[in-house]
């Protein structure tokens, strides 16, 4: 039988290469993994410690040292989100289909999977700090797509935050008008002297533009335009199981699996939203 020849941990390699494959809000760009440590099971926390700045203070020749103790503030990141998949092939169909069935349908529970992680951690801009939402804004043009961005990047400026490690994601409609602009599609318009960037989503201010279709629907046509840096958000997922069954109750081999994840906006200062208006 085809399912005595299945591997649980090469699918699960697999279907983890191709979950990460298709993420953006989860992709090493916007996401760390610093804290994700071992997670066996949903309910698993992982526990993250910061430790405050030390006092920098004025200094004269002979003053005597005060040490003090640093202060440290814990957080908790729960892995509490749970998804699934199980699905079939018949042997009938297996046989008479042309390709890996198995193969294909497993990339496909890949990325529905992938979907799901990232609307969840494009979900987390909502504990962003007052400071760095930009309120709803028209963005009709390229000229106000682009400068809006910019926006973004002085909002991050002002909160200290490290110019490498910066990315912005924007919904499709927000990159075709990036599209319109010479100062994002013509390196030559920007300052520099190649051609155009065809092909490319591009740069402005330092951060990589990405664009995702999980981008949050605010309302009507307000979507959420998110730039940060990648020490904001921490991410951690594990495939847990991948399991291969010989169907009792008809010829068919089936496939299930179960994947445990959660993601915590930690650095609330280190991301700037823009809630950008269609109209």
């Amino acid at each position: 039988m085809s399912i005595q020849r299945f591997r649980p941990e090469i699918w699960s390699a697999v279907l983890l290469q191709a979950t990460e494959t298709a993420l953006v809000f989860g992709s090493p760009l916007v996401v760390n993994r610093d804290y994700e440590g071992d997670i066996s099971q949903a309910g698993d926390t992982v526990h993250i410690t910061n430790v405050g700045d030390p006092t920098v203070s004025d200094y004269s020749s002979g003053d005597t040292l005060t040490y003090e103790d640093l202060q440290d503030a814990g957080q908790t990141m729960p892995i509490d989100q749970q998804q699934k998949f199980a699905f079939k092939v018949d042997d009938i169909d297996k046989r008479q289909a042309k390709g890996d069935v198995m193969g294909v349908s497993m990339k496909r529970a890949a990325y529905r999977m992938a979907k799901r992680k990232d609307s969840y951690i494009a979900g987390l801009y909502t504990g962003v700090v007052s400071a760095n939402a930009i309120g709803t804004t028209s963005i009709t043009t390229g000229t106000l797509a682009y400068d809006n961005i910019i926006n973004l990047g002085v909002k991050l400026d002002e909160a200290d935050v490290p110019e490498d490690g910066r990315y912005c994601v924007v919904p499709a409609w927000y990159y075709g008008l990036l599209l319109k602009s010479d100062l994002f599609v013509r390196v030559d318009a920007s300052g520099g002297s190649q051609g155009l960037r065809n092909g490319l989503v591009g740069m402005v201010d330092n951060m990589p533009i990405i664009k995702s279709n999980q981008c949050i629907n605010v309302t009507g046509d307000d979507y959420i335009v998110q730039a940060g840096h990648n020490s904001a958000i921490s991410f951690a997922q594990q495939i847990l199981q991948t399991e291969a069954l010989r169907l009792q109750s008809t010829f068919a081999d089936a496939v299930r699996g179960l994947d445990v994840y959660g993601a915590k906006l930690i650095r609330p200062d280190h991301i700037a939203t823009l809630t950008a208006s269609k109209t």
